[in-house]
Order: C-alpha cells, then structure tokens, then sequence
C-alpha cells in the first residue's frame, strides 16, 4: 500500500485588485507556487475588512480535508482580524501577517500548535534610508515635503528616524493624516 502525500495548500488574502503592487504580489505567490509544487489560492478583499473577515473565514470553516495549510494575509484594517487569526490556528492552519504590525501573534503561539509570524519591512530602517537621502539632495539644507501614508500603515514608523539621520532640513512638512506638532509644522527633523 503507498501512501500519496498531500499537497501543501496556501490561501493569500490581499488588498485589492486595483493596486499594481498587490498584483505583482499575487504574481509572485502564484510563481512560487508553481516553482514549489504546492497549490495556491489568491482572494482580494477590495478593501473591505468585513469582507476580508468572511473570506478567509469560509476557508477555515470548511470540511478539513478542504482547508488550506496556512493564510498569508495583508490586513485591509489596523487590527489585522484577530479573532480570525484564532479561528485559523485553532484550526490548525498556519497564520502569516505581511506588512502589518500585530500584537497579537505571542499569544497565538501559546501553546504553539501551527506556524504563526509575521513578514514586513524594517520601517525604522527605511526611515534612516529617506533621510539620508533627503541629506544627500539637500547638502546644505532646504526644505521638504514628506507625504505619509494611511496613519494606520507600517510606514507611520519610517518618521521618527527621519531625524536621526543628519538630513539639515530647514523645515519640512508632513502631509498625511498624523497631527503636526505643537508648532504646527514638524519642524525639529
């Protein structure tokens, strides 16, 4: 008698179709997929946590011989669904957050039954990076408007390193959705 092994089975959950990055993102884990040998499945929330929520829920609740072996999402809301993230592990199916902080993951591993972790960018650094670059096109100084992104996103840490980095900016200005501060500028980076 042989035995056939199953097939690792993935789930992506992403943004939104309309993004050319979280295209290419779904690009790249059908590739690997293919390169890999296992098998797939990319959803887009459209932007909706709700419907995000309801997606992946409809994996994990399905028949278990028809779950997938881990979710790899990008979370369309700041809280990253965490009471999914239970249902998903408590299913044993793997957990994997991308481009999001969450704290939630310490408690997901206890006690540590399926892989749970999270992938991103080191903002901090890429902060660093952006000031030195400012440095480098203002070696004497000048002026700098800096657009943020959503105040919930990853990248709301790249602007406190900005500072650090000896970039001589007379004043600069942040435009985004974070409050200037007391002067009313973000002067001081």
């Amino acid at each position: 008698m042989s035995l056939v092994a199953k097939t690792p089975r993935f789930v992506v959950s992403l943004l939104t179709q309309d993004n050319d990055y979280q295209v290419e993102q779904a690009a790249a884990a059908e590739e690997a997929a293919r390169r890999l040998g296992v098998g797939v499945q990319v959803i887009y929330a459209d932007n909706d946590a709700i419907q995000q929520s309801q997606q992946i829920l409809q994996f994990i609740q399905c028949e278990p011989a028809q779950r997938p072996d881990a979710i790899i999402m990008e979370p369309v809301s700041a809280t990253a669904l965490p009471q999914v993230a239970h249902a998903a592990v408590g299913a044993g199916i793997a957990w994997v957050v991308l481009n999001r902080h969450v704290n939630y993951l310490s408690e997901l591993r206890r006690p540590p039954t399926t892989m749970v972790f999270a992938i991103a960018a080191d903002n901090q650094e890429v902060g660093r990076i952006q000031g030195r670059q400012f440095a480098t096109m203002l070696p004497s100084g000048g002026n700098i408007l800096y657009i943020q992104g959503p105040s919930d996103s990853v990248g709301k840490l790249w602007t406190p390193t900005l500072g650090t980095t000896g970039a001589n900016c007379r004043s600069w200005a942040l435009m985004g959705s974070q409050k200037p501060d007391r002067h009313g500028s973000g002067r001081g980076y």
